[in-house]
């Protein structure tokens, strides 16, 4: 494990091996985290302007929308507002700092074992702080797929997460019509304007890689990025 392997033991708490994902998500967050850390590293100065999958997004801002994504995890163990958390600028050569810094807000916020079991809600998902903790897990890995397919890079994909996030997706979008989903979370949050962060599902062979289906399901074709 990479440097933010130094998180494992704030996010995880001892735990029977009996226990998912789904009763505490801190240690396969904590594996997406350094597979982050990984593709983050990999990152050149000269592909910050690049392309990614993420279409609205080149390297340099899908670098910050990331660490946002870890900074709305960290509000979320605190029991702030995650949305109100704005994406993230650094210096070209402080990135790799940035996302570690964010790791350690994450790991802080989610370090007590209660936080697990209190109320918490998104507006496409409430429950428990474990379950809503765990609907982060796609998102992440996504944009972590983003990030390596835009700058050349094939990280070692954690199993274990990818199966977990591929399980988040599937329990937050339908595999259609997601246009419907987000105007109706639009309209109870009083927004006028939808914005829908993912296209419709491609279809994919079912025993394609993991991470392939992940992307897949949230809208990427993973072939057109081979």
């Amino acid at each position: 494990m990479t440097g933010l392997g130094r998180h494992t033991v704030a996010m995880t708490a001892p735990k029977s091996s009996s226990t998912d994902h789904l009763e505490d998500p801190r240690r396969i967050l904590d594996q997406a985290i350094a597979t982050g850390e990984v593709v983050i590293s990999g990152v050149r100065p000269a592909q910050l302007a690049d392309p990614t999958p993420c279409t609205d997004m080149d390297v340099r801002a899908l670098l910050g929308h990331l660490i946002g994504v870890l900074d709305r995890v960290a509000a979320l163990g605190r029991g702030e507002n995650p949305l109100a958390v704005t994406d993230t600028v650094a210096a070209e050569d402080r990135w790799l700092d940035a996302w570690q810094q964010a790791g350690t807000r994450a790991a802080q916020a989610w370090s007590d074992d209660a936080v697990l079991a209190q109320p918490r809600a998104l507006p496409w998902i409430q429950g428990n702080g474990a379950q809503v903790l765990a609907s982060y897990f796609s998102e992440l890995t996504v944009h972590t797929w983003d990030l390596a397919t835009a700058t050349g890079q094939q990280p070692d994909w954690d199993d274990t997460v990818v199966t977990a996030a591929l399980a988040a997706a599937r329990r937050m979008l339908p595999p259609e019509n997601r246009r419907a989903l987000y105007e109706a979370i639009s309209a109870a949050r009083g927004l006028d304007e939808v914005g829908v962060p993912f296209a419709e599902a491609v279809p994919i062979s079912d025993d394609a890689p993991a991470i392939d289906r992940l992307v897949a399901w949230n809208g990427r074709d993973p072939h057109r990025w081979a």
